[in-house]
C-alpha cells in the first residue's frame, strides 16, 4: 500500500495525465448525453441540421441587442443567415469569424514559441548546472588522490 502511495507522490505527472484524461472522459459523455437528447425532438432542430440550405448572408458579429435576445448568438457572437432549401425558411445559425480564428490561432503560435524559448534555456540553465556538479565532483575526486 505505501509503495503505492510513493509512486504517486513521486510523479505528480502522472497524476495530472490521469486527472485530465478522466475529466475529458466525463466531458465527453456530458456533451455526447446533450447530443443524443436534442436530436430526439424533431420539432425543436433547426432546419438547417435536417436539410440542405444555402447561405444568404456570410457571417456577421452579434451587436449588443442581438446577443441578448438571439439564443443563436451566444455560443460564438457570430451568426450567418441561411436559407433553407425544402421549407424555404430563413433561419439565423451561429458561426465562426475567419479573422477571429486567425487571431487566435497567431495568438496560441506565439504563446508556443514563448514557451518553447523559456523551456528551452530552462534546459541550457539546468545542463549548465549539472556540468558544473559533475566536473566539481570529478575535482575533488582528484583532489583526494
Amino acid at each position: 500500500m505505501e509503495s503505492d502511495f510513493r509512486i504517486w507522490t513521486r510523479r505528480p505527472a502522472c497524476c495530472i495525465l490521469l486527472w485530465c484524461l478522466l475529466s475529458f472522459r466525463v466531458l465527453g459523455v456530458s456533451a455526447l448525453s446533450k447530443e443524443s437528447t436534442s436530436t430526439l425532438d424533431p420539432m425543436a432542430t433547426p432546419c438547417w441540421q435536417v436539410e440542405e440550405f444555402v447561405v444568404s448572408a456570410e457571417c456577421f458579429q452579434c451587436n449588443a441587442f442581438q446577443l441578448k435576445l438571439w439564443p443563436v448568438c451566444n455560443p460564438t457572437g457570430y451568426v450567418e443567415k441561411i436559407n433553407c432549401a425544402k421549407s424555404k425558411k430563413d433561419e439565423y445559425k451561429s458561426c465562426r469569424s475567419v479573422a477571429v480564428e486567425e487571431r487566435l490561432f497567431w495568438k496560441f503560435e506565439g504563446t508556443v514559441l514563448c514557451l518553447m524559448v523559456v523551456f528551452a534555456l530552462l534546459v541550457i540553465s539546468r545542463q549548465r548546472a549539472l556540468d558544473r556538479r559533475a566536473s566539481e565532483k570529478v575535482r575533488r575526486q582528484l583532489e583526494s588522490v
